[in-house]
């Protein structure tokens, strides 16, 4: 296929080599030219994208240099990336791009800055969000051998655009990589979450390395080792639904103790604390929602977990305290057992006929899932 890169830097120049490489005929622009093997580079964006079936956008959405983590940066207030280069080139390539042509965005963005700003630039030709999950220092490598190659479309369904982009790829993958389809902002999602799950893991095991200092009589390889190659619960599948919140007899309480234990070995922060107040703030915010549809709510257990009788650290017990709290109140009604969380509103005779099913688990034909803002949501008058 005839490809253009826009941005050739670290990531931009070895893909788009990548691709020349495979067979594909590749013109580049960027603002300083660099030496390339098999990549033409034009000396304007106009003429790296006359005639190109797919155009790559590679360019940097940078941080203030501040904010690179040289230097500490938890005291800065939170800001996000700048997007000012990406929307001047994708400003520049709508002047010159037709809907016979495909444009390919890679840049990392905040989830929804595709729909509210940088999708409105290019009505002149197709649009489809594509982010890479690459290493530097491995471009290449992890350009043919990604682990999954993200898509993301308008409404997160498999187009026409999304079929030929993947076609496309498969002609340059040494493996047979997943493919993941989504809305561009479940793609931006995956994105930034992917990078902040590596970055939550290595911040937990420094952690017990940090322990291991001020406690004494731990090696922390020990430790960690035996965490990793626990694969039926941590390093798995298992876990990775979002739904209802952390609950049982062991969880919370653990996090607890260990927000005691940082403050007694002075390890100077408190990575359990956060997780408590966002475990918290959750339950808040799901009751919040809840609430919406009516302020009388049926909850089918007050358990931690299904098939258990134990509410200790219960989760449907905290939604529930903070249903009441906000006004609502709850309805006992055991001969509704089928329904995960009915919700109605008030002097409304509890039965499924004026019931609205709020469904945190997203698996049932409920009126409200939640977690899933695809779906319209009803709400009642």
């Amino acid at each position: 296929m005839r490809v253009a890169f826009i941005g050739l830097g670290k990531l931009g120049l070895p893909c788009a080599e990548v691709m020349a490489e495979k067979g594909h005929d590749v013109t580049g622009y960027d603002i300083k030219r660099c030496k390339t093997k098999n990549v033409y580079q034009f000396p304007t964006i106009q003429g790296a994208i006359q005639g190109r079936d797919i155009v790559f956008v590679a360019v940097p959405t940078p941080h203030d240099p501040d904010y690179d983590g040289k230097a500490p940066t938890s005291h800065l207030a939170p800001k996000d990336f700048s997007y000012d280069i990406v929307k001047e080139v994708l400003k520049e390539c709508n002047k010159h791009m037709n809907k016979h042509q495909m444009l390919v965005l890679i840049s990392t963005v905040l989830p929804g800055t595709v729909r509210k700003e940088l999708y409105p630039l290019v009505a002149n030709t197709r649009f489809v969000y594509n982010p890479y999950l690459i290493a530097m220092g491995t471009v290449a490598h992890d350009m043919k051998n990604p682990e999954m190659v993200i898509i993301g479309t308008h409404d997160g369904t498999e187009t026409g655009d999304a079929q030929e982009l993947r076609q496309f790829y498969e002609t340059i993958m040494d493996n047979f990589p997943r493919y993941v389809i989504g809305t561009w902002d479940e793609c931006e999602c995956i994105k930034v979450f992917y990078n902040t799950f590596i970055s939550t893991k290595i911040g937990l095991v420094n952690m017990i390395q940090d322990v291991a200092e001020s406690q004494g009589n731990i090696d922390v390889d020990i430790v960690t080792t035996a965490l990793a190659e626990s694969t039926q619960r941590i390093m798995g599948p298992s876990y990775m639904k979002a739904g209802m919140g952390d609950g049982g007899a062991c969880h919370p309480r653990d996090n607890i103790a260990l927000r005691y234990l940082s403050e007694k070995l002075d390890l100077g922060y408190d990575l359990f604390g956060s997780i408590m107040k966002a475990r918290e703030v959750q339950a808040k915010n799901m009751a919040e929602t809840i609430l919406i549809y009516g302020d009388a709510v049926f909850f089918t257990s007050d358990s931690y977990k299904p098939g258990v009788e134990y509410t200790d650290g219960s989760y449907s017990l905290l939604v529930q305290h903070y249903v009441n709290e906000m006004g609502g109140f709850i309805v006992r009604d055991p001969n509704q057992a089928e329904i995960i969380v009915r919700v109605h509103p008030h002097d409304v005779v509890p039965d499924n006929t004026e019931a609205v099913i709020f469904d945190p688990w997203r698996q049932k034909n409920s009126d409200i899932q939640y977690g899933n803002t695809r779906q319209v949501m009803k709400k009642i008058v």
